[in-house]
């Protein structure tokens, strides 16, 4: 098989393609040949160094795909050899072949294709957390988000409006500003770190928005914080971009709540994950949920990919095609 590989943490060139033995599967695991794999902020968090006490070198990073079981490990029941399936956190996603625990497999319905599906887990159950478990967005609520051209900008955008909420989105640059309100973004900010908050004040009369989704990094915070009303939520995600430095609770202002989810606890058992994995591929087959596919690359070059991600050029879900 063949497996990026990271031997020191670093810059994208850390990312090197390198021939593996192919691995067996254990009690309980699968071996999967991987046919797409999705590129997340946490595999850059990965290779920089912020996740070493989670794995450690040398590793391969990735989490996140889908393919065909190609063998199954004793004790396997459920899941056969040329089943089709996707997964959001299994490490080592980054190659041909992966092996995963048996219970971390989604089986993908036919009309699920392996693209859709890998562009779709770990981006779509984090926005499904947001908008259900971090804050219930309510008809009539407002929402800023971050990135809203972006992986989880564009799922959150179409899963707040689905529920009858209001987006004011966020993007970098104006090329972007179409690619959200296609999306469904009521309006549409362009804005560099930390000078998007009065123009949301101006936008909701003074107000402020009743939940702030911020996966920008530690630069937004305090920006973010700004622009929620009294009582408003930051889902704060931008931990693996930025370090944010310790804060002082006293100074949050407007009674605020301030939330770092993660995607685990909103899928904390397999009954969990299968649900609210078939209830994203139900909202992709009524056509609520439209994915962006915003580029394709081999896996040799996933080099290129990351640098692609990090210089925020990109729109929509980027995906390593082994």
């Amino acid at each position: 098989m063949k497996a990026i590989v990271i031997e020191a943490h670093g810059g994208p060139e850390q990312l090197r393609l390198q021939d593996r033995p192919s691995p067996r599967p254990g009690p309980g695991e699968v071996l999967v040949d991987i046919a797409a794999a999705g590129v997340n902020y946490m595999d850059v968090g990965t290779r920089v160094g912020f996740l070493s006490r989670v794995v450690a070198l040398p590793l391969t990073p990735g989490v996140e795909g889908a393919g065909r079981i190609a063998a199954v490990g004793d004790g396997v029941t459920d899941l056969h050899v040329g089943d089709r399936v996707a997964w959001y956190y299994a490490w080592g996603s980054y190659a041909t072949q992966v092996v995963a625990p048996a219970a971390a497999m989604v089986p993908l319905p036919d009309d699920i294709d392996f693209e859709t599906a890998a562009a779709l887990m770990m981006q779509g159950l984090t926005a499904s957390h947001f908008v259900s478990e971090t804050y219930a967005v309510k008809p009539g609520d407002t929402a800023l988000v971050h990135a809203a051209a972006g992986g989880v900008g564009l799922m959150l955008t179409q899963m707040i409006k689905r529920l009858g909420g209001r987006v004011i989105g966020v993007v970098s640059s104006a090329d972007k500003v179409g690619i959200a309100q296609a999306a469904g973004a009521d309006q549409v900010i362009v804005s560099t770190p930390g000078e998007f908050a009065a123009e949301v004040l101006r936008l909701t009369g003074g107000e402020g928005v009743h939940v702030a989704y911020d996966g920008a990094g530690a630069d937004t915070f305090w920006g973010s914080i700004a622009a929620l009303r009294h009582h408003g939520v930051l889902a704060y995600y931008g931990l693996l971009i930025k370090h944010l430095p310790p804060i002082d609770i006293t100074h949050l202002p407007k009674s605020v709540l301030v939330s770092y989810p993660v995607v685990l606890d909103h899928v904390r058992t397999r009954e969990a994950l299968l649900a609210r994995s078939n209830r994203l591929f139900d909202w992709v087959r009524d056509g609520s949920l439209k994915l962006r596919i915003g580029g394709r690359y081999p896996l040799a070059d996933a080099v290129g990919a990351h640098r692609d991600l990090e210089s925020r050029r990109t729109t929509g879900k980027l995906l390593l095609l082994p």
